[in-house]
């Protein structure tokens, strides 16, 4: 199976319809495939559910599709760093089913490996619990969480080769391994694509069984929060 594609174009062709669920790696702007994200947007794909920790920025990640209003719902963790996210929310121009960071992540852990919910404490006695099935185990309140799974997955990894194999590098690997599996089809951008053999196979992170579609990205990687400091006077 051929899976090194020339660009993001090529790697979504065939892959996309209005209404699909797309799941989004990265956290804030570390490790997000920003080229994928761009061609997503050129084929004028809309209605589309995304799951992602956050909505990227205003103008930049996924805030791209949020601004032309693809996107229909977004599963996700943390929305504070996108303006346009909040203003189409509080208008009720965006659906919004919002997860606590560790059940976000667990969700699309159990969705990759086929289990379609579990029990967690976190979120019992709060909004989040509203709707859900609780259960209590050993004295303690549960409430029941989905596994989660896409139609697309769109990850970032530092190295890949011809079979999908790929290593992440330092905080870019955040929520990219986990939806690397739960995808129907994944596609990984990367930076690199090494000869087959190059990797020691005790460093892959995601084995290739789990990659369908890999291409070589160019990458802005904006820093998301610049903090600076005046410089001391001698």
């Amino acid at each position: 199976m051929k899976k090194v594609f020339p660009d993001a174009k090529a790697a979504l062709d065939g892959l996309v319809f209005d209404g699909m669920t797309v799941m989004s790696g990265g956290f804030g702007l570390c490790g997000i495939p920003e080229n994928s994200i761009a061609a997503l947007l050129a084929t004028g794909v809309k209605d589309l559910t995304v799951i992602s920790n956050n909505c990227g920025v205003d103008g930049f990640g996924l805030g791209v599709l949020l601004d032309a209003k693809r996107i229909k719902k977004m599963i996700s963790s943390y929305v504070g760093e996108n303006k346009e996210f909040e203003r189409q929310y509080l208008a009720a121009e965006l659906e919004l089913e919002f997860n606590p960071q560790g059940t976000l992540a667990e969700r699309i852990r159990a969705g990759g490996a086929g289990i379609p919910g579990f029990y967690t404490k976190t979120g019992v006695g709060t909004l989040i619990a509203e709707g859900k099935e609780a259960r209590t185990f050993a004295g303690e309140r549960y409430i029941l969480e989905t596994g989660l799974t896409a139609d697309v997955s769109i990850i970032k990894a530092w190295k890949a080769d011809p079979q999908g194999n790929l290593i992440f590098r330092k905080t870019a690997r955040n929520f990219n391994p986990m939806m690397a599996t739960a995808g129907k089809v994944t596609i990984a951008e990367v930076e690199e694509i090494v000869e087959l053999g190059s990797f020691d196979p005790d460093h892959i992170h995601t084995p290739g069984i789990f990659v369908q579609r890999v291409f070589v990205g160019s990458f802005e990687k904006r820093i998301e929060q610049r903090t600076v400091r005046q410089r001391e006077s001698a």
